[in-house]
C-alpha cells in the first residue's frame, strides 16, 4: 500500500480524523520544515502531513521553505503526494466553492528555492516536466471527487504568482491570456521539486474567490475563510477516498 502524503495549504493546518501516531521534527540539508510532519491513519490508512503554512497559518507563499518540506517528507517514507491548494478562478467555469484537478502550471514566482540540482554537483540534471502531475493521482482524485457529487473540473492550468498580495486586475487578465483557469501562490516551486525526488504528486485545488477583475467589488479575506470553511470538509472526504484506494 502506497504511503501518501498530504501538504495541506490554506484552511487546512490540520486533518480533521487523523490519528496522530508520531510527530516527527526533522531537519534536513536545506533547512527546517513549515511543521513537524504528523505520521497516523486516516480511517485506518496510514498518511503523512505537513501543514504547508505551519500551524498556526503563519508563513507567507514567498517564504515557505519547499526544499525542506519535500526532503523531510521523502526521508519520512513519503511515496506519493496529493496537495491541496486554496486558489483564485479565473475560467468562468472555476467560481468560488468549484474543485479543480489541474494537469497542467504556469510558474512566474521568483527568487524561491526551486531545485534541488544546485551547487557542487558531479553532473547537470534536468527533469522532463512535460506533465507536472501524476495520472495516476489525479485519476483517483478525480474518482473521489465524482464519488462525492460535488462540482469540479478534472483539468486546468493553475498559474502560480508569487504573493503574498494578490494580482492586480490586469495580471489576472494576462495570466488568462496565457491560457491559466486557476491562479495561486504555492504550485510551484512544490510541484517540481516532487518530480526531482521522484515522488508521485497531483493537486486538489479549491476556489475560494473569484480572481482580481472576475467579480465585482474586492476580494475579502472574510469571504475566502467561508468558502475554504465550507470546503473543507469535502476536502477531507477526498482524501480519505484517495487512501482507502
Amino acid at each position: 500500500m502506497t504511503l501518501h502524503a498530504i501538504i495541506g495549504g490554506s484552511g487546512l493546518t490540520q486533518l480533521e480524523g487523523l490519528r496522530i501516531e508520531a510527530e516527527l521534527s526533522m531537519e534536513t540539508p536545506h533547512g527546517t520544515p513549515s511543521a513537524p510532519i504528523l505520521r497516523g491513519e486516516l480511517r485506518g490508512r496510514a498518511v503523512l502531513f505537513l501543514a504547508r503554512h505551519g500551524h498556526p497559518h503563519r508563513i507567507p507563499p514567498h517564504q515557505i521553505n519547499y526544499r525542506a518540506n519535500l526532503w523531510a517528507l521523502k526521508q519520512a517514507g513519503a511515496e506519493a503526494i496529493i496537495a491541496v491548494n486554496a486558489v483564485g478562478g479565473i475560467a468562468q467555469a472555476m467560481p468560488a466553492g468549484h474543485f479543480c484537478v489541474p494537469q497542467q502550471i504556469i510558474d512566474y514566482t521568483y527568487g524561491r528555492g526551486h531545485t534541488f540540482f544546485e551547487g557542487e554537483l558531479e553532473r547537470v540534471t534536468h527533469i522532463d516536466f512535460s506533465e507536472p502531475y501524476d495520472t495516476g493521482l489525479r485519476a483517483a482524485l478525480i474518482t473521489a471527487l465524482r464519488s462525492e457529487g460535488v462540482a469540479f473540473s478534472d483539468h486546468g492550468v493553475y498559474g502560480c504568482t508569487q504573493g503574498p498580495r494578490l494580482e492586480t486586475a490586469a495580471e489576472v487578465l494576462r495570466l488568462e491570456r496565457d491560457g491559466c483557469d486557476l491562479v495561486g501562490m504555492t504550485g510551484m516551486p512544490e510541484a517540481a521539486l516532487a518530480r526531482e525526488l521522484e515522488l508521485p504528486y497531483a493537486c486538489l485545488a479549491l476556489v475560494v474567490n473569484p480572481a482580481a477583475g472576475k467579480a465585482t467589488g474586492l476580494i475579502t479575506m472574510a469571504d475566502i475563510e467561508r468558502v475554504l470553511e465550507q470546503g473543507m470538509g469535502t476536502v477531507r472526504s477526498v482524501l480519505a477516498r484517495v487512501l482507502a484506494g
